[in-house]
C-alpha cells in the first residue's frame, strides 16, 4: 500500500522541490515574459494574449451557463422532501404517480438492486464534527442550532465538538458547557481536547480533528457501532449547515455505488453576516458561493473544501486527515485518491452549508484576515509536488491518463489563480505603454474592450445568480445597502487581484523559497448584534 503522507519538510527534496518550484515559476515567468514580449516583439504578444483572451472569454461562458444551472438545481434540491425519498429506499417501494419523486429517484432506487451491499437510511450514523479553537459561544451556539434542527433528527446524530487544548481553560469550559446543554437533543454528545504537544504535527486543523477522530473510533467500538455505516461530516465553527443536509446525505449515501470510497460535497455559502461584512468582503464572499455553485455542476473536477463528509471507515483506513498540512480538507481528496488507487471520487451535493464571509472587529483586521484566508486556500499549491509524487515516483495502479490529466488540471488551475487577472486586465497595456506609436499595441486595449463588453453581458447572469442567493436583509440594515450590493461588482477586478491573484502569488513565492506555512492561521470570528455591537474573539490566541 502506498504511503499517502505528505513528507515532512526537512524531507522535500529532488523531484518534489521542483514540483514545488514549478507553480511559481510558471506564474512569474508568465508575468515576466509579458513584460519581456512587450520589448521584443509585439506581434507575438499581441496574438498570445488575444489568444489567451478568447479562451477566458469561451470559459467564462461555460462558467455562467453552469452557474445558471447550479442555481436552479440547488433551488430544486432544496425543496425536495428527502425524508421522503429515504423512506422509499428503505421500503424499497416508490410511487411512481407521486409528482412530488423527482425522476432521477426511480433509476436511483433500480440502481441499488446491483450494488454489493445494500445500506438502509435507518442504519446511517451521522457525526456533525465541529472543529474550534477559541471561537466564541455566539459563533458556536447557531452552528450547533441548525445541526439540531435538521429534517433528518438530530436523534440520529453525534454531536462532537474537537476543540484546542492551547486555546486554555476558558475556551475548555465553553465547549463543555455546551455539550452539557445539548447533549439531551442528540444521540450522543461528546468533545475532545486536542493536546498541543504530538509530535510531527502541525499547529493546524488537521491534527485537532485527526485526534478527534481517534478518540471517536474507540467510541465506536465501545458502543459496538459498526464504523461502515458512520458518515462524519467536518464543519468549522461558524458551519450551518441546511435543515435538509442531514438528510439528503443521508439518501447519498445509500445510492451511491460504493459509499465507502468517496465523500460528499455540499455548497459552502458565505452568507451567515453577508450583510455586516465590508463591501470588498461581500464581493470575495459572494463571488466564491458562485464559484462553488459553479464547481458542483464539473462533477469530474469536485474536491474536499472546507465542510464535507466521508465515511468514518475510509477515514480509519487512511488515519483520518493529514496532520502535517495547513490545507487539510482539499489534501484530503488526494490522500483518499492515491490511498484507493484511484478509485476514490466526490460527489457533488447541491444542499448547502452555510459560512460566515470575513469580519473583524476592525476593518483593517478585516482586510488582513481576508488576505490570510486566500494565502492559506491558495496554499492547495502545495499539492502539486505531492500529485507528482505519489503518482509518478511511487509504485501505484492509477491509469496515466487519469493522474496527468488530475496534475496539469491542478497545475494550471493554480497558475491561473495568480496570474489570470493580470493578464485580463493588466497585461492588455503593457505593449502600448512601451510602444504607444505602434498600431498593433494601439489596437490591443480597444480589441480587449469589446470582447470585455460581450463578456460583461453573459457576466450579469453571474451577478443575478450572487444578488438571489442572499440572504433577507435583516430589519437594522439599511435599504441603500441593497443597492451598494448591486455596483459592488465594479470591484470585482480590484479585489480579484489584491486578494486573490497577490494570496497565490504569496503562496506561490513561499513554496518556492521554502518558506512554508507551517501553521493554520485560523480566520478571525466576529458577531454583529443585533445592537450592533460587534462581538469579536480572537479564533487563535497563540
Amino acid at each position: 500500500m502506498i504511503d499517502i503522507e505528505i513528507p515532512y519538510e526537512k524531507d522535500r527534496k529532488g523531484h518534489y522541490r521542483f514540483f514545488e518550484i514549478l507553480p511559481g515559476a510558471l506564474s512569474w515567468g508568465m508575468v515576466i515574459l509579458t513584460i519581456a514580449l512587450s520589448f521584443l516583439n509585439i506581434e507575438l504578444m499581441v496574438v498570445l494574449l488575444l489568444t489567451y483572451l478568447l479562451i477566458f472569454f469561451v470559459r467564462s461562458l461555460g462558467y455562467d451557463i453552469r452557474a445558471i444551472d447550479g442555481y436552479l438545481t440547488m433551488k430544486r434540491h432544496i425543496k425536495i422532501n428527502w425524508d421522503q425519498l429515504n423512506e422509499d429506499l428503505e421500503s424499497g417501494i416508490v410511487d411512481f404517480t407521486n409528482k412530488e419523486r423527482p425522476k432521477w429517484h426511480a433509476n436511483n432506487m433500480a440502481r441499488m438492486l446491483s450494488f454489493d451491499k445494500i445500506y438502509k437510511p435507518s442504519e446511517v450514523v451521522h457525526v456533525a464534527m465541529i472543529a474550534t479553537v477559541n471561537e466564541s459561544e455566539q459563533v458556536l451556539r447557531p452552528t450547533i442550532e441548525s445541526v439540531k434542527n435538521s429534517t433528518h433528527g438530530a436523534e440520529n446524530i453525534i454531536l462532537v465538538i474537537a476543540y484546542e487544548g492551547r486555546a486554555g481553560k476558558v475556551a475548555q469550559d465553553r465547549v463543555e458547557a455546551l455539550i452539557k446543554e445539548y447533549k439531551k437533543d442528540f444521540k450522543d454528545a461528546l468533545c475532545f481536547q486536542h493536546p498541543s504537544d504530538i509530535p510531527g504535527e502541525i499547529i493546524g486543523k488537521g491534527g485537532n480533528i485527526t485526534y478527534a477522530g481517534r478518540q471517536l473510533e474507540k467510541y465506536l467500538k465501545e458502543k459496538n457501532i459498526d464504523s461502515e455505516n458512520v458518515l462524519v461530516s467536518t464543519l468549522d465553527a461558524d458551519n450551518r449547515p441546511d435543515k435538509k443536509y442531514f438528510s439528503a446525505l443521508t439518501y447519498m449515501f445509500c445510492v451511491v455505488p460504493n459509499p465507502i470510497r468517496c465523500s460528499f460535497q455540499p455548497l459552502p455559502m458565505f452568507t451567515n453576516n453577508i450583510w455586516d461584512a465590508p463591501t470588498m468582503m461581500r464581493v470575495i464572499a459572494t463571488g466564491n458561493n458562485l464559484y462553488y455553485i459553479v464547481q458542483s455542476k464539473r462533477a469530474h473536477l469536485q474536491r474536499n473544501f472546507s465542510a464535507h463528509a466521508q465515511s468514518m471507515k475510509s477515514l480509519i483506513e487512511m488515519d483520518f486527515w493529514s496532520v502535517r498540512t495547513v490545507v487539510e480538507d482539499g489534501h484530503q481528496f488526494w490522500r483518499s485518491y492515491f490511498r484507493y488507487d484511484g478509485d476514490y471520487r466526490v460527489y457533488p451535493l447541491s444542499i448547502p452549508i452555510y459560512q460566515d464571509a470575513v469580519l473583524a472587529d476592525t476593518y483593517f483586521r478585516t482586510i488582513r484576515a481576508q488576505f490570510i484566508q486566500l494565502r492559506r486556500w491558495s496554499y492547495g499549491a502545495s499539492d502539486v509536488a505531492y500529485i507528482a509524487s505519489k503518482g509518478f515516483f511511487h509504485k501505484n495502479k492509477i491509469p496515466l491518463t487519469d493522474k496527468l490529466s488530475k496534475l496539469l488540471r491542478t497545475l494550471e488551475g493554480h497558475v491561473t489563480w495568480a496570474v489570470g487577472i493580470y493578464l485580463v486586465f493588466g497585461a492588455v497595456f503593457l505593449p502600448h505603454f512601451f510602444h504607444p506609436q505602434n498600431f498593433a499595441a494601439n489596437q490591443l486595449p480597444i480589441t480587449v474592450s469589446y470582447i470585455q463588453r460581450v463578456g460583461l453581458i453573459g457576466a450579469l447572469a453571474s451577478v443575478y445568480i450572487c444578488l438571489v442567493t442572499l440572504p433577507k436583509r435583516p430589519a437594522r440594515i439599511k435599504r441603500r445597502h441593497s443597492v451598494i450590493m448591486l455596483f459592488q461588482w465594479i470591484l470585482a477586478p480590484f479585489t480579484g487581484f489584491l486578494f486573490g491573484s497577490l494570496a497565490a502569488f504569496n503562496s506561490q513565492t513561499r513554496l518556492m523559497f521554502k518558506r512554508y506555512l507551517s501553521k493554520f492561521d485560523v480566520t478571525e470570528k466576529a458577531v454583529r448584534l443585533s445592537n450592533k455591537k460587534i462581538v469579536s474573539t480572537k479564533s487563535d490566541p497563540y
